[in-house]
């Protein structure tokens, strides 16, 4: 009997995954090419933009970019779920409105923005429950509530406008950090990011939120609780982005009832290009975070370039449609290639 011989795995045995070496694999991951496209739009805009290698670019940037980064976070797991809540900017709008009328009607400040976070909650907890309970699909019932909460919201103030916040609030939250070139609320984005990337990527609730896209029934028959999630999921949407109507109103020392008007498109927008599946069960927070950045310095170098913002709504859409497409093409190639290796290994 002869000893069974042992080889030390070579290199391309231990990098080697699905016919590509570990390197290649993270160079081409969609947050990957984001990040890459993010350094050199910032390279062109500083070459060939006026006034663009500004600190001060750099601060309005994040401050432009903030509301869609933070409300992305928990819609972005909506997503990976095979959701959709296309209700945050009204939630946003809905939440302001609420927060400037307490103010306003001699409320604390402290007290009046939690009146604006609960109510967003509020509006999380009836997304969710007609998503979970009712059954209904998500895209009709956030279309449904973001339709009925901007008319609220500017129903509640009309055409008038709060803006009797103290001064100093906003001064704080526009200040630069640490005499760097990024405003306070950099501090916030990277908590709320690692707290959500930590729940998504390291918790058992992170892997049900995937096994919930790839195929509810299967999440479900292993144990995942599959509505209780999906609930959660949405009530998190709903507080995050009455935490973001309460920052944006003292941000720009304005309650009214348009406030958020669009950012649902930016938001989802910015996941969509990150690399995050419309149709759930794949991506990555780091990549849906990536998205918005790159929207963020789009906007801010056509900005400075003069170019209208009809023309960035107009890039903001194709950015949209572009990364559908592309993503859809990239997973019929995939299922082909899987479909091949299948049919070859099922002949050997």
């Amino acid at each position: 009997m002869t000893a069974a011989t042992t080889t030390a795995p070579t290199d391309a045995t231990r990098y080697l995954r699905h016919g590509r070496p570990l390197w290649r694999r993270a160079l081409l991951r969609p947050e990957s090419v984001i990040i890459l496209a993010i350094v050199l739009l910032l390279i062109v805009g500083t070459l060939t933009v006026p006034f663009f290698a500004q600190p001060y670019t750099y601060q309005t940037m994040i401050l432009n970019a903030a509301p869609v980064l933070i409300m992305l976070l928990p819609v972005t797991l909506i997503i990976i779920t095979g959701d959709i809540d296309l209700s945050v900017g009204s939630i946003l709008g809905f939440s302001s409105a609420l927060f400037g009328l307490a103010f306003q009607a001699g409320v604390p400040v402290g007290l009046a923005a939690v009146i604006g976070v609960v109510a967003g909650g509020l509006v999380g907890v009836l997304n969710g429950v007609l998503v979970t309970v009712v059954g209904l699909p998500s895209l009709a019932v956030t279309i449904g509530t973001l339709a009925l909460f901007r008319g609220i919201a500017v129903g509640l103030l009309g055409t008038t406008s709060i803006t009797d916040f103290p001064a100093e609030i906003p001064r704080f939250l526009t200040a630069p950090l640490l005499g760097l070139p990024f405003p306070v609320v950099t501090v916030a984005i990277i908590v709320l990011a690692i707290a959500f990337g930590l729940l998504l990527h390291f918790t058992p609730f992170g892997r049900g939120v995937f096994a919930i896209g790839l195929s509810p029934e299967n999440a479900a028959f292993s144990g995942v609780p599959v509505n209780r999630t999906r609930l959660i999921l949405f009530v998190l949407s709903g507080l995050v982005a009455g935490a973001t109507g309460v920052y944006f109103t003292l941000q720009y020392s304005n309650a009214i009832g348009t406030n958020g008007f669009g950012f649902e498109l930016q938001v989802v927008t910015a996941i969509v290009l990150g690399g995050v599946s419309i149709w759930g069960g794949k991506g990555t927070l780091l990549g849906a975070l990536a998205g918005g950045l790159l929207i963020a310095a789009l906007n801010k170098t056509l900005q400075l370039a003069g170019i209208g913002s009809d023309t960035i709504s107009i890039v903001t859409g194709a950015a949209l449609i572009f990364s559908v497409v592309v993503a859809s093409i990239a997973g019929f190639i995939s299922r082909r290639r899987r479909s091949k290796a299948s049919a070859v290994t099922a002949a050997a």
